[in-house]
């Protein structure tokens, strides 16, 4: 390590250290969950937000009408704030869900002193909010794909006229039917449309007192039904959530795989437990993977997710918990993610875009120099497995035989891709130009922390081998992605997670009504497109699974993305922690959780 690298992490130790320092402190007998994130956040209003840790938080504070059992495996629903489980019409074109009495959303000014009860008109004005322009979701795309009726006219008719979004107008895709029951109606079928009603973070509910109260400012104050809320926020430094003491009466009740014995231990020692069972969630930014991990084995942090990829090998060796920490009790939870790590070439760029064959060329070409082995064994400490295409395992539609030249390390075939289609040394500065004799020259959009730098490496040398000059632009993650839905990147790299157990979301990211939006490539092939709807309106099926084949193959061809790796993560839990497992289509595990505050003060003292 570098004198600099070393200084650098060292600050950055000293800065977490004087961040834990200066929290107020709980009081003594709080169960306090305390951990990191190792990417910053953006905000927390569901209409507004996509990454990943935006949305951990918002799923903790909102409520979705349905949510997936914890332990259940394989994964399924249950209701949440609904009654029941939707009425679903056998053309899989109208919900009807009804919403339970009685469900309180958190105390806010916003109320002016009224405890203000969840409805089914709140599930219709949260759903609308998606379609305001003046909100810019990056979600819009799942609902205008989903085709509910009448609200992408209500959107276009305000951006045509100028004019407010009119949340008054009733439209005939989602009304309030009565007090508790609303319905949503759509134009074609979708068989997995249920699997939104999940989804706190998009469709949690959020009530317009508090969006009319708090204006462009409501990203700072989220106001839910769900079990915590948001107490304290340092911007992309340290988050506090406290237990919701409006939160309704739910009790652990999971229903664990026999297969699974830690989970049936789990079940049966905390059936029963009024939820949350945490006071307070404090989680703090933390970048650099040295302090992150050092916090942990301080006991600063009570659980870590992701072992960073530098202390994989120290921390599981072999991919087996070390002897060290399992002697102090740390629980090791293994999973794969149902997640896809790309980079992404700009179609509409004058370099790396385009639809032409020598192009779609220069794409392969850059595929193919990229070595997947090295990058899974030296960056990610083998902590991810090559991805053959964006469908990731875990989700219906993945197929575990299918393989492309995604994984494909060959340069010896890039270079004569190159050279066929005039990318060559005109100049003989050892380095290629485009085919018209102007400069070729990558630009690579990137983040400032330790994992990247080393990917950037990793680039730098698979590039520099071909004779293809590459820089880095770096900013933080929150600017890049701004960039990025912006169309102004040229290159990026970003990982995907799917949200419910179904490969569309990850075509989704090839479907030109995307751009901007999960479409970051801004991809926009028409014979893709068509694919892309033919497979969303069918039942899961050959003929399903065929066209979703169908569709990767065409992405594969085109490469608007070159497809990395598929990851795995291991997360480690001290002993003092109750309840700890992993569901990944469940953000909101906060509440199945509990922290014996005298085992914790005991373990962290002595």
């Amino acid at each position: 390590m570098s004198s600099h690298a070393a200084r650098r992490l060292a600050r950055a130790a000293l800065a977490l250290a004087a961040l834990l320092a200066a929290a107020p402190a709980a009081p003594a007998q709080d169960r306090v969950l305390r951990y990191s994130f190792r990417i910053a956040e953006s905000g927390f209003d569901p209409a507004q937000i996509s990454d990943l840790y935006s949305r951990i938080v918002a799923s903790n504070i909102f409520d979705a009408p349905l949510e997936f059992e914890f332990l259940a495996r394989p994964v399924r629903l249950r209701p949440n704030t609904a009654v029941a489980l939707p009425e679903i019409s056998p053309d899989h074109r109208t919900f009807t869900i009804r919403i339970r009495p009685g469900i309180r959303f958190a105390d806010d000014p916003a109320f002016k002193g009224r405890r203000r009860e969840l409805t089914a008109h709140d599930y219709v004005y949260s759903l609308k909010r998606h379609y305001d322009p003046r909100w810019k979701s990056p979600n819009l795309y799942v609902l205008e794909n989903s085709k509910i009726l009448g609200l992408s006219e209500l959107r276009q008719e305000a951006i045509r006229n100028k004019r407010p979004f009119d949340y008054d107008r009733e439209v005939e895709g989602v009304r309030a039917l009565d007090r508790y029951t609303f319905q949503i109606r759509l134009a074609e079928p979708n068989p997995r449309f249920v699997y939104n009603l999940a989804d706190p973070s998009f469709l949690g509910a959020v009530a317009r007192e508090v969006v009319d109260f708090y204006g462009d400012k409501i990203m700072e104050h989220p106001v839910g039904t769900g079990p915590f809320r948001l107490a304290q926020w340092k911007r992309s430094s340290r988050m506090v959530l406290e237990k919701n003491p409006d939160y309704r009466d739910e009790f652990y009740d999971e229903s664990p795989p026999a297969n699974d014995a830690y989970a049936r231990e789990l079940a049966a020692r905390l059936r029963g437990r009024k939820l949350p069972m945490v006071d307070r969630v404090e989680i703090y930014i933390v970048e650099e993977n040295q302090p992150r991990w050092l916090a942990f084995l301080n006991g600063e942090h009570d659980i870590i997710e992701e072992v960073p990829t530098d202390f994989a090998n120290l921390a599981l060796p072999n991919n087996e918990l070390a002897p060290n920490l399992r002697k102090r009790g740390i629980r090791m939870i293994r999973y794969a993610r149902a997640d896809v790590s790309v980079s992404y070439f700009a179609m509409e760029h004058p370099v790396v875009g385009g639809y032409t064959p020598e192009k779609v060329a220069l794409r392969r070409a850059i595929g193919l120099a990229v070595d997947i082995d090295q990058e899974i064994r030296l960056v990610r400490k083998n902590q991810a497995v090559p991805a053959q295409s964006p469908i990731a395992p875990g989700v219906w539609g993945y197929d575990p035989e299918f393989r492309s030249e995604m994984s494909e390390f060959n340069r010896a075939r890039a270079k004569a891709l190159l050279d066929m289609y005039g990318y060559v040394d005109r100049d003989g500065d050892g380095w290629r130009e485009l085919p018209d004799g102007s400069p070729l020259v990558l630009e690579y959009a990137t983040q400032p922390d330790q994992q990247s730098r080393q990917l950037n490496e990793l680039w730098k040398k698979n590039m520099d081998a071909i004779g293809i000059r590459i820089e880095f632009k770096h900013a933080k993650w929150p600017e890049n992605l701004k960039a990025s839905r912006a169309g102004k990147l040229m290159m990026w790299g970003v990982g995907w997670s799917a949200a419910a157990p179904d490969g569309d979301t990850f075509l989704a990211l090839g479907y030109g009504g995307n751009k901007g939006q999960a479409n970051h490539a801004r991809f926009d092939l028409p014979a893709f497109n068509k694919v892309y709807e033919a497979q969303r309106v069918l039942p899961d099926g050959p003929e399903r699974m065929a066209l979703m084949t169908e569709a990767k193959k065409l992405m594969i061809a085109y490469m608007p993305y070159k497809i990395h790796v598929h990851r795995i993560w291991t997360d480690l839990a001290h002993p003092w922690v109750i309840g700890y497992h992993r569901n990944v289509f469940k953000r909101d595990f906060w509440k199945y959780v509990d922290v014996d505050p005298q085992a914790s003060k005991r373990r962290v003292n002595g």
